[in-house]
């Protein structure tokens, strides 16, 4: 991990080695503590946090889920992650907002541990490799189930529930694949280790729908709503496994991956082997949407007015 300069840390800015909890904080113990993945894009604008509002949002709403009431305002989460971008001159950067459960008190009832908030961020490559964006990627369905939402939240971004996913990245890695597709609770295709899946079969982009127990990802209402503005059917419903065999194409989507193609999965080939027509439509639009190029979706973006001479990450 390349460092940076500076973290937020309840309220200060912390010297990035300084920013240190208690070897018995709740959340380290117990999972409790909910998270955001952030990226900052430069555009002509200069740095711009893609769709900030809207994961700041869904961090306030996760904490909620798990009983965590967040002290601060959104506008103040949304101030402090400008000052953090600022103050370690960053042009762009992936950003990760924490809330979790603090020290003093031991146990399965964490409602008397103080909630802390901390916000990082680093210079992060894309998350799958360099070239998967263009290449693609190589995946196996996990033996492993998505949690099911009768035992967690999958609505929620919390850490806790992310051990599920190392499971299906370990056993992926350990393989010689990339990335893991895990299936839910009834057998039907749910998301990526870390990411929303799509398949693309006669012409329509299918994508498993928010009752198969995914995260309901920002990146992938973004590409939904590329894909409508492309003039494709975007269909959500129940997706069996074969059915991503037999597509046309396959792609995954998500803050620290963006969009990448899936090349082959349970080395079955996906259509030509490479990233397909569809794909890479919507992938230069989304693209140009992330570095301020499409004024379509200005929206998007939360310009950090910076010190000049920053440096890309």
């Amino acid at each position: 991990m390349e460092q940076a300069d500076l973290i937020w840390h309840n309220g200060e800015l912390v010297a990035w080695e300084s920013a240190q909890v208690h070897v018995l904080t709740h959340g380290l113990h117990y999972g409790t503590s909910v998270f955001e993945g952030e990226r900052a894009y430069a555009t002509p604008h200069g740095p711009a946090i893609f769709r900030h509002e809207d994961h700041l949002r869904r961090l306030i709403a996760s904490a909620e889920l798990y009983y965590m009431p967040v002290p601060y305002t959104l506008d103040q989460l949304r101030a402090a992650t400008h000052e953090l971008v600022a103050a370690n001159g960053m042009s762009e950067c992936y950003i990760r907002p924490i809330v979790y459960r603090g020290y003093g008190q031991m146990g399965l009832n964490p409602l008397s541990c103080d909630v802390a908030v901390s916000i990082a961020l680093w210079p992060w490559g894309a998350y799958l490799g360099a070239d998967s964006g263009m290449r693609g990627v190589r995946a196996k369905v996990a033996s492993w189930r998505r949690i099911s939402s009768d035992s967690l939240i999958p609505h929620a971004k919390a850490s806790g529930q992310y051990l599920n996913s190392v499971l299906a990245k370990i056993e992926a890695t350990k393989a010689g694949y990339e990335e893991a597709i895990l299936l839910d609770a009834h057998g039907f295709v749910c998301e990526g280790t870390g990411e929303n899946v799509f398949a693309v079969r006669d012409g329509a982009i299918l994508t498993p729908p928010q009752t198969a127990g995914i995260l309901d990802g920002i990146t992938r209402r973004s590409i939904i709503e590329i894909a409508h503005d492309l003039g494709y059917e975007v269909v959500e419903r129940d997706i069996a496994r074969a059915e991503l065999y037999l597509a046309d194409e396959v792609f995954l989507s998500g803050t620290a991956a963006e969009l990448v193609p899936v090349r082959e999965l349970d080395d079955h080939t996906i259509g030509e082997g490479s990233r397909g027509p569809v794909t890479a439509a919507i992938q230069a639009v989304f693209l140009d949407a992330l570095h301020g190029r499409d004024e379509r979706y200005a929206k998007w973006l939360d310009v950090v007015q910076v010190p000049s001479g920053t440096t890309a990450g």
